[in-house]
């Protein structure tokens, strides 16, 4: 699976703007563990990713992710980091304040 399509691209783009609630364009997480990422815009160069990240120690944080690294990231199985195409989005603050992003 594409991590991050066309139309998604354009839309973290258009969120490059930082504010204090920032849309949610996507979500990426781990099928093997609890790490979830929350992606909120990306930087022009196209790699550097913005948003809240959980890597499945009970800490929300605002931070960077790289795309590419996300992309080349290889599990049991045979498996990736996988986009949650189900995620409806939503504001940063509706999950900024949660110990735990595994049930967002």
């Amino acid at each position: 699976m594409k991590l991050i399509t066309a139309d998604i691209m354009r839309r973290l783009k258009k969120n490059n703007d930082m504010n204090n609630d920032e849309d949610i364009v996507c979500k990426f997480f781990n099928p093997c563990g609890a790490a979830t990422w929350l992606i909120t815009r990306i930087e022009p160069e196209g790699d550097i990713m913005w948003g809240l990240c959980d890597l499945g120690f009970d800490c929300v944080e605002y931070g960077t992710v790289s795309l590419q690294e996300l992309q080349s990231v290889k599990l049991r199985f045979g498996l990736k980091i996988e986009r949650d195409l189900h995620f409806k989005g939503g504001k940063v603050s509706d999950f900024a304040n949660k110990r735990s992003l595994a049930g967002c």
